[in-house]
């Protein structure tokens, strides 16, 4: 169990224009986000830079967030400007931070499906998900250089007409969740789903990419799956790069018939799968595309490149 008594030393968390210590950061246990998983959230990386920290991509992912917020009903108390300009703040009132965590939640005590009071609470994270969290935690999660993934073929994607995909909503996590978690008791690193309409969809916190034996990269079109923001930064620099794309509806056969698969994501960036259901993809090593866009992905969020420069909000002295 984490060590709850020792939280992160010095880190505060914005909540509602105040920082507060990590550990007042709390909410009743009868909240409706709690209770209802009615929380939404977005979730963007620090970097360190030549020139300083900096977040990537904050303004698509502040534009996202307010996305899910008007997919949800939600009506928050601040513009976007006002909140990109809190995760500066908490960026620079959090040194070492290498994640923000932005969420907007209803902490009135729940009562019926509908809130008895709609005023919603934002709160906004800047912390080191490694040394703030799992260091003090007795059960280590898994992470892997390359991935063993299983396809699910019995947990299928949320339906468009239930909760939309591209809502960053908690309750969208619970499916994907119980799936992930029994494919890691079978030995595999991560799970891709699959949509309602039986094609290919994604990871329950990633998107993928398949290249082709030509070296096209394909990908499942953003009607079924979360628009990601690591996933439109791929799509972006190959296009620069002169690297053949396309977004169309991919059968998941396709896994055992492509040259190279990697998956994206926030905290994945550019990663690389080896094998799917215990059969090797390719080679069953890293592949020289998914290498290549990796390695690109890295230069640019750790501002090495100027050509994606303005993907960089540098947040600069306290």
């Amino acid at each position: 169990m984490p060590n709850e008594s020792a939280p992160p030393p010095g880190r505060t968390i914005w909540i509602n224009g105040e920082l507060v210590p990590w550990a007042s950061a709390t909410v009743h246990v009868l909240s409706h986000s709690h209770q209802r998983g009615s929380l939404i959230f977005d979730y963007m990386s620090v970097h360190e830079t030549p020139r300083g920290p900096a977040v990537f991509r904050m303004v698509d992912h502040v534009q996202r967030f307010l996305r899910s917020a008007e997919l949800i009903g939600f009506e928050l108390p601040r513009t976007a400007d006002a909140i990109g300009a809190a995760i500066v703040e908490t960026v620079r009132a959090n040194p070492g931070a290498s994640a923000v965590k932005v969420s907007a939640y209803l902490p009135s005590i729940e009562i019926d499906v509908v809130p008895a009071d709609e005023r919603v609470t934002i709160a906004i994270a800047a912390y080191d998900p490694l040394a703030d969290i799992i260091a003090k935690s007795a059960a280590k999660p898994h992470f892997a250089r390359v991935l063993r993934v299983r396809l699910e073929r019995d947990t299928r994607k949320m339906r468009r007409d239930i909760i939309p995909p591209q809502a960053k909503v908690a309750a969208n996590y619970t499916s994907p969740m119980i799936a992930k978690w029994k494919a890691r008791r079978a030995g595999y690193d991560e799970i891709l789903l699959i949509d309602a309409d039986g094609h290919l969809a994604e990871g329950p916190t990633t998107n993928v990419f398949l290249v082709g034996k030509d070296g096209r990269l394909c990908t499942p079109p953003t009607g079924s799956i979360l628009e990601g923001i690591t996933r439109a930064s791929i799509l972006a620099i190959a296009k620069h790069d002169g690297r053949a794309v396309s977004e169309a509806p991919i059968a998941p056969e396709a896994l055992f018939e492509a040259a190279e698969v990697f998956l994206t994501g926030t905290t994945a960036g550019v990663w690389p799968v080896t094998s799917v259901d215990g059969r090797p993809v390719g080679s069953g090593d890293i592949g020289p595309v998914s290498q290549a866009l990796r390695e690109r992905f890295e230069a640019i969020s750790s501002g090495r490149d100027a050509d994606f420069d303005h993907w960089l909000t540098y947040v600069g002295a306290a």
